[in-house]
């Protein structure tokens, strides 16, 4: 499968036990196949104010919010593609902008304000994004993802992330994938993601293990737990 430039679809999100993924996959094994990366380690770096102001305002269920990340599958080296994503919702629908670039651009582009050697209609919109806010990186997230897609149809897309980390220190996806955990153990994260509905053998499955699909931000849940260590920190200090 190619990589696609743009997105424009619902994601849904649900939390699934071990047990509840290998019944599934019972499933999938008929209706999806893997996609190209397979099991892959994602890494994420988000941008966002000093006041965390991206994050906080998408918290506030907002009819419409924006989220930017710089995105590597697995340890980036300076000269391995990036992806530089620019990610809005709204209403419940889901638009991706995505460019690539080597993680070195990348860093130059979002840090110091250098922009990348190619001149696209992405980047414009991108790069005016990062000039209406003043970024900077925020929270380093990582994961072991896998990815599937449909055999029926290829725009249908499932995934499931498992020992989904967040740090908010040594922020360069040159350094590996580590840090906090977000997840209870025994637990993955199933994002279904389509264009248009979703197919009946997957809500039967739904129903009939009492599975409900649920709010979820990865960067939201970080940022609880950042602050959360935070307080933690200050309360500590100040006893």
């Amino acid at each position: 499968m190619g990589t696609p430039t743009t997105f424009e679809r619902k994601e849904v999100k649900y939390f699934l036990t071990y047990q509840q993924r290998a019944k599934l996959q019972d499933l999938m094994d008929i209706h999806m196949s893997p996609d190209s990366f397979g099991k892959s380690t994602i890494m994420n770096i988000y941008y966002d104010t000093d006041n965390k102001q991206l994050i906080r305002h998408s918290m506030e269920k907002p009819v419409y919010k924006e989220k930017l990340r710089v995105r590597s599958y697995g340890t980036a080296t300076p000269q391995a593609t990036v992806f530089v994503e620019l990610k809005k919702k709204y209403k419940g629908i889901v638009y991706k902008r995505r460019v690539s670039m080597t993680q070195l651009d990348a860093k130059l582009w979002l840090e110091k304000d250098e922009l990348p050697p190619k001149d696209t209609q992405i980047i414009r919109e991108i790069d005016y994004f990062t000039h209406a806010h003043p970024l900077k990186p925020s929270v380093l997230l990582s994961y072991q993802r896998e990815a599937f897609f449909g055999k029926a149809d290829s725009e249908f897309r499932m995934t499931f992330d498992d020992m989904i980390l967040w740090r908010d220190y040594d922020m360069c996806l040159c350094k590996g994938a580590y840090g906090e955990a977000l997840l209870p153990k025994g637990t993955q994260l199933l994002e279904v993601k389509a264009a248009f509905g979703m197919p009946l053998w997957l809500t039967k499955f739904f129903s009939e293990n009492n599975i409900f699909k649920m709010s979820y931000s990865k960067y939201g849940n970080a940022y609880i737990a950042m602050t959360q260590k935070n307080n933690d920190r200050r309360n500590k200090y100040s006893a």
